[in-house]
């Protein structure tokens, strides 16, 4: 897929693979087959029961045949990188150098495309591995302005996505996310904030602060991801790519009036943008 002694450079090649950067260079350690088949079930698992934590998704995986303990959930939710709902108050201080924003779409009145950008990463397993899907989407239109995968959970591939969505449709008044440390870190915040954009973050574990995306995630897995074991990184990455061209351009939304995300975006979109 990368070849080193290619004429055209490394991060050339990763970009037009749809990869991040960082990607190209991890080198991952193995996973037990055992491991992989946990965790494509709690991933499924996950979708269906979103507030199950460790202790109840070790019960649900035992239920199913699964000899697995509680702390063994717990390390592979961390390493797929998701977490139950909580409604709790967030007590938990940011990480040095990482600041929580407020939520500001609490009652906010969504009525035009690029009035809000939401972002997050899902899990995506594979046949004999797994890599992480992060997408830019437009809020009131369900368009998906940009995505990436990574073999990694380190922030780069988070920023590319945004840097390729405001590169090809502009820039959102506000940008929300969740409060994971991709989001937090100075390079996405910092990013954010030098083009303008006012920065907005869900409550901690709530993931109904940020529903159009968890939708996109169950909708893509549903109707995709859990359809294919993707061979490779390429294979995933084509399946992916076809399937979001197809949300976008052919996939009616009832929220939409019957139209596409396409159709409802650029119905939006300032009259200078949407004949750009």
């Amino acid at each position: 897929m990368i070849e080193k002694d290619h004429d055209l450079s490394l991060a050339c090649q990763a970009e037009l693979l749809g990869i991040s950067r960082g990607s190209v260079y991890y080198r991952p350690r193995p996973v037990p087959a055992s491991d992989l088949a946990l965790m494509r079930r709690i991933d499924a698992l996950h979708m269906d029961y979103p507030f199950a934590g460790s202790r109840m998704l070790k019960g649900l995986l035992r239920r199913e045949g699964f000899e697995v303990g509680r702390l063994h959930v717990a390390t592979l939710m961390r390493r797929m990188g998701i977490e139950a709902i909580d409604r709790r108050p967030n007590t938990s201080k940011p990480a040095p150098g990482h600041k929580i924003y407020p939520y500001l779409l609490r009652n906010l009145n969504v009525t035009r495309a690029n009035q809000v950008w939401a972002t997050d990463i899902t899990y995506v397993p594979m046949a004999r591995g797994f890599v992480y899907l992060a997408a830019v989407i437009d809020w009131f239109t369900r368009k998906v302005l940009s995505w990436r995968l990574s073999t990694t959970l380190e922030t780069g591939f988070c920023i590319e996505a945004v840097e390729e969505a405001m590169a090809r449709h502009g820039k959102p008044e506000i940008f929300n996310t969740d409060q994971g440390s991709q989001y937090t870190s100075t390079g996405f915040t910092g990013m954010l904030r030098e083009a303008g954009i006012a920065i907005s973050m869900d409550g901690k574990g709530a993931w109904r602060d940020n529903v159009f995306i968890e939708r996109l995630w169950r909708t893509i897995k549903y109707e995709e991801i859990y359809l294919h074991a993707y061979a490779s990184v390429t294979e995933a990455r084509d399946g992916i790519g076809r399937y979001i061209d197809f949300y976008n351009e052919r996939r009616p939304h009832s929220s939409l009036a019957g139209r596409t995300p396409d159709e409802a975006y650029g119905n939006e979109l300032p009259p200078i943008l949407a004949a750009a």
